[in-house]
């Protein structure tokens, strides 16, 4: 019987996100006929993300300090960090150079022109580009107190301070092992609240997508249609011609299938055009697909901040076509510099809502301010590209979590075949593999009981 109890949650989850499909063509229809009532139910989508992103920090944390907490050598911590930091910075040069290649070859933004409020609206994104740099950044993942960065959502400051935690407890050897229990049971009653607010999903879908086809509506998308289809082309292209042949070469898993495991993160991010409500999931699967904890869980909250495939291309072909629909085009020298500037700009905006349309507003500003009204074009089409910014920048980031863990032996291929292939279900009623968990009773317990990291994949880190 306990057996059972998993399939049907499973089979209660499915008809949710059933519900999140009708619930986005249910949203665009509104938006569609009624523009007035959509843009007034646009506060029923920013509540849900709100409430993803109220669970963020703890998740964060909790994974963090269990995994770390439970490592016995700090320096494959660091390994790991090191590691992601490279790949991140290779990749998003490798985004960057694709998307300056297609931009060049489709010559966007030909033949549009500027309007007064287009030019108002680019001064707005400008300023908000003004407001962040790269030493504010940096001076703001420190937080004001210890628990400040739990109040304030930022996940880099919530990294920072779980890291000090583990090592921390790492430190404190076998006497933290009472407080890694308790962490690990603070951790299930997280995620348990993280699957009650999923079933939110489709009303937050509805108002989101209500919202933002009543603001924009389908005649404003016509003209931009070049610059649209090429972005999301580019995208594609990225995902399965780079990274789907580096992720079978290094760790023998097919894109196709990885992509497939984490549908109901990618129709999220669709519905709520944030990358945020899936991160909590992302976590959960990772570590159920076989990649160990700490990898997880410095990989994929330092990936949302650093490793943005997505926004990289978006920054080279917006650049492109607001020089061309300005009538300024710029040489390839020009190309390069500025874009370099915005990849390292957008690591400061990182967490900002409309952070791409505000870093590109905010590089124009600095290098060729004559082009910062052109920005405007783009303002109407932004939150539509901003979807596939996001699809795009969590599929890296999925990615990264499995390159990163094979590479320093912290991915379990085997466990990956069977979860891929379907023979282990994802549990969607805790996201947590509780069957392995210390102390439950279950069948699954592989004999670690004792183990204070708790509801670690068979792929986890142990102590050496």
């Amino acid at each position: 019987m306990a057996a059972s109890a998993p399939q049907v949650s499973r089979d209660r989850t499915r008809y949710l996100y059933l519900a999140v499909i009708v619930a986005v063509l249910a949203g665009i229809a509104v938006g569609l006929l009624a523009p007035e009532l959509g843009k007034e139910l646009k506060p029923l989508g920013t509540a849900f993300v709100g409430l993803i992103k109220m669970m963020i920090s703890p998740i964060i944390f909790c994974t963090i300090v269990l995994g770390v907490g439970s490592v016995t050598q700090a320096a494959r911590v660091g390994k790991v960090g090191g590691l992601a930091v490279g790949y991140f910075l290779v990749m998003s040069t490798v985004a960057l150079a694709i998307g300056l290649v297609v931009g060049n070859l489709l010559h966007p933004g030909e033949g549009l022109a500027l309007t007064d409020d287009l030019r108002k609206a680019a001064e707005t994104e400008a300023a908000k580009g003004g407001e962040s740099d790269t030493t504010s950044f940096l001076l703001g993942i420190i937080p004001a107190t210890l628990v400040s960065a739990f109040t304030e959502g930022q996940v880099l400051q919530t990294l920072l301070v779980a890291l000090l935690a583990g090592f921390a407890l790492q430190a404190m050897g076998g006497r933290a092992a009472p407080i890694l229990a308790g962490i690990g049971h603070i951790q299930r009653l997280v995620f348990r609240i993280l699957a009650m607010i999923m079933w939110a999903a489709p009303v937050g879908a509805f108002g989101a997508m209500a919202a933002v086809v009543g603001a924009t509506g389908v005649d404003a998308l016509t003209s931009l249609a070049v610059i649209m289809t090429g972005f999301y082309a580019t995208c594609v292209l990225f995902v399965f011609v780079v990274l789907g042949p580096l992720l079978w070469m290094v760790a023998r898993v097919n894109i196709l299938a990885l992509l497939r495991y984490l549908g109901r993160e990618f129709l999220l991010i669709l519905s709520t055009s944030s990358s945020e409500s899936a991160l909590p999931r992302l976590i959960a699967k990772m570590e159920h697909l076989g990649v160990s904890r700490p990898v997880v869980g410095i990989t994929v909250p330092t990936g949302y901040s650093f490793n943005l495939d997505g926004t990289a291309i978006y920054l080279t072909m917006a650049t492109l076509f607001v020089a061309s629909a300005t009538g300024a085009p710029l040489a390839l020298g020009e190309q390069i510099s500025l874009l370099i500037f915005m990849i390292i700009a957008s690591k400061g905006a990182a967490g900002v809502t409309g952070a791409g349309l505000a870093t590109l507003a905010g590089g124009l500003q600095s290098h060729r301010p004559d082009l910062v009204d052109g920005v405007g074009l783009i303002v109407g089409i932004d939150r539509f590209m901003s979807e596939a910014r996001a699809l795009t920048n969590f599929a890296g980031n999925a990615v990264a979590t499995v390159l990163i863990g094979t590479w320093t032996g912290e991915f379990d291929r085997e466990r990956a075949g069977e979860v891929l292939a379907g023979h282990v279900p994802f549990d969607e009623t805790t996201l947590l593999d509780e069957d392995s968990g210390p102390g439950t009773g279950r069948s699954g317990d592989d004999g670690d009981g004792g183990s204070p990291a708790g509801d670690r994949p068979s792929g986890a880190l142990t102590p050496a």
